[in-house]
């Protein structure tokens, strides 16, 4: 095979020596957060051993195998939930959070599933916008640690575009 060109990434699933940089990739990812909620946001406080062993995740890795985006998911009876995209600061605005969103697209599919849910804080304004950008809706909103989580899905047909 021959090597790939500098700047490119591929996609594979995880594996169990990949739980901490998982999680040091979702903190990098998520520290911005801290200040606007005032604590770590959920995925910052996961067990990413237990993550790795019970949930999906497709990992956007770099040539020499440096994860610098994932999303993490998991099977429902009816649906794919999205629990966690992340990407890495210095990666961002290429792409990448839409390429693995399309990327469990095709995982729902595969599993005959016809909705993709996900949640975020209320207060991640730019991931709200982020989502509904993708043709994600609002469905609800609820009560958490002192401010809202917003629930939002999307039927999937074909993958998103």
């Amino acid at each position: 095979m021959p090597p790939m060109p500098e700047g490119s990434v591929y996609t594979r699933g995880a594996k169990p020596g990949d739980a901490a940089a998982i999680a040091a990739l979702t903190h990098e990812a998520y520290s911005k957060w801290i200040p606007v909620i005032g604590r770590p946001p959920k995925p910052m406080t996961a067990d990413y051993g237990a993550a790795v062993r019970d949930h999906l995740f497709s990992l956007l890795c770099t040539a020499d195998d440096r994860i610098v985006a994932l999303v993490e998911m998991i099977r429902a009876p009816d649906h794919l939930l999205v629990e966690n995209l992340a990407v890495s600061p210095s990666f961002q605005g290429r792409g990448y959070g839409k390429r693995l969103m399309i990327e469990a697209e095709l995982l729902a599919l595969e599993f005959r599933y016809s909705e993709i849910r996900l949640y975020t804080n209320k207060l991640f304004v730019e991931n709200i916008a982020f989502y509904r950008h993708l043709d994600y809706r609002i469905d609800a909103e609820t009560p958490f640690k002192g401010g809202f989580i917003v629930h939002m899905s999307r039927r999937i047909d074909q993958p998103g575009e």
